[in-house]
């Protein structure tokens, strides 16, 4: 066994919600195998899956084996925990490709080849699939009275709601209970883990294992991350962070983090690094001096991008970063592959000019006030450029007669205007 205490180091960094009694003696008595379920609803995790991915990295640094479980079975049901209507299921072959994309990125994080406390992969689809229904509510079903299924928080709020709940639905939590039984008979795992909107279908297993067998197994659950002004956490205008480099850059993953507010990121830097108390305390001393620097934030942002997408990676969306941010060159943002020069100016303002217009040359009083809009007037333009207010290409130009010409092409067609420190358009030039 580690010498690293599981509770206690959930507990200190924020991350433990509800426990059953006899868990921590369970845990503190020796080495014990504990799972989280994933849902493979799409190929990839995404941010908002990492609370249970750190959690069994904690799990297995503390000496016990950790199990996460596919729900290949199970996605295709739904389940209705903290959803407000029914979701679409999923087919045979979209799963298996799910479940595989699941568990490269697990890879990642969990040490499947350590000895014996290797953290091991499992889908309940390979024990459901030749289940019948019959066999299920025969050997199954009658352990769990419907009353008692009633009573859970996640079939109530449905039930009152306008849309209802269907059997499918209403029998999830059966389904996952029984997961939970088949783990405990056949690999020997006691405890289940997952987020506090779980804790209904999680209890649900211990009294399933109890019931049938007289078995005794346990639950612990983590907090759910709410972020500090109101909004859901891993979301973005543009949607969910992924872990997948092909549906989230890591230059918008790394941003994601460094973007956290510092309300968020004194939680988050405790929640999703394996940074030690002591190593967070000095890291707070720091920022707390100087919060201008984001210190927390780089060292969240820095951590978890490396995890993910590496150190190479990395490097790209720190240099990124600071194209936009820092005091870099034409030269710099010519350096940059053009997916992540799009990358980088995500979100900014577009217009568009004619290549035609641009061999000529444009007056840059014209190209930002005529041909983009990006002043409302001339007169504005004009003033701005000359109190030093304007750049083109990160290079500031007071002259308004200035000429831009194909010579300040980016990649061929970008060119990036500046308007006081932090306003940037893109000008596309077609």
């Amino acid at each position: 066994m580690s010498n690293l205490n599981f509770v206690e180091e959930m507990r200190w960094r924020g991350m433990l919600q509800d426990m059953m009694p006899g868990t921590e003696e369970k845990l503190n008595a020796g080495m014990c195998s504990g799972y989280i379920g994933f849902d493979p609803t799409a190929d990839s995790m995404h941010v908002g899956h990492l609370m249970q991915v750190m959690t069994l990295i904690h799990f297995q640094r503390a000496g016990h084996k950790p199990f996460a479980l596919v729900g290949g079975a199970t996605g295709m049901v739904g389940d209705p925990s903290g959803k407000s209507a029914e979701r679409n299921l999923l087919d045979e072959e979209t799963l298996n490709k799910n479940v595989t994309g699941l568990h490269n990125q697990l890879e990642k994080f969990l040490d499947f080849n350590c000895g014996a406390n290797s953290a091991v992969m499992v889908n309940n689809y390979d024990w459901f699939k030749g289940f019948s229904f019959l066999n299920f509510i025969r050997d199954v079903g009658k352990h769990i009275t419907v009353n008692y299924m009633m009573a859970k928080d996640s079939v109530k709020k449905r039930l009152e709601g306008e849309s209802g709940m269907s059997f499918t639905e209403f029998t999830y939590q059966l389904v996952q209970g029984y997961d939970f039984y088949y783990l405990w008979k056949h690999h020997g795992i006691s405890i289940q883990m997952g987020g506090s909107d779980q804790w209904g279908n999680i209890v649900t297993g211990t009294e399933l294992i109890r019931r049938k067998d007289g078995g005794e197994a346990f639950a612990l659950t983590t907090q759910l991350i709410k972020k500090s002004d109101g909004t859901k956490f891993g979301k973005t205008e543009s949607g969910a962070v992924w872990l997948d480099p092909q549906k989230t850059s890591p230059y918008k993953f790394y941003q994601f983090w460094l973007n956290a507010s510092d309300d968020d990121v004194k939680s988050w830097i405790r929640i999703f690094t394996l940074k030690t108390k002591a190593e967070i305390e000095a890291l707070e001393t720091e920022h707390n001096a100087a919060p201008h620097l984001r210190v927390l934030q780089k060292a969240l942002a820095t951590e978890i991008t490396i995890r993910v997408h590496g150190e190479t990676e990395l490097n790209k969306a720190i240099e990124a970063s600071a194209i936009l941010f820092g005091a870099s060159t034409a030269d710099a943002l010519a350096q940059l592959d053009e997916a992540t020069f799009l990358d980088v100016f995500d979100g900014v303002p577009q217009s568009h000019v004619t290549l035609h217009d641009l061999n000529a040359g444009i007056n840059l009083v014209d190209l930002l006030a005529d041909k983009t809009q990006i002043f409302p007037s001339r007169g504005e333009a004009r003033k701005m450029i000359t109190g030093g207010g304007v750049a083109v290409n990160k290079q500031k130009i007071d002259n308004p007669e200035t000429l831009v010409n194909t010579d300040h092409l980016i990649n061929g067609k970008y060119i990036i205007a500046q308007k006081g420190k932090k306003n940037y358009y893109l000008i596309i030039v077609e």
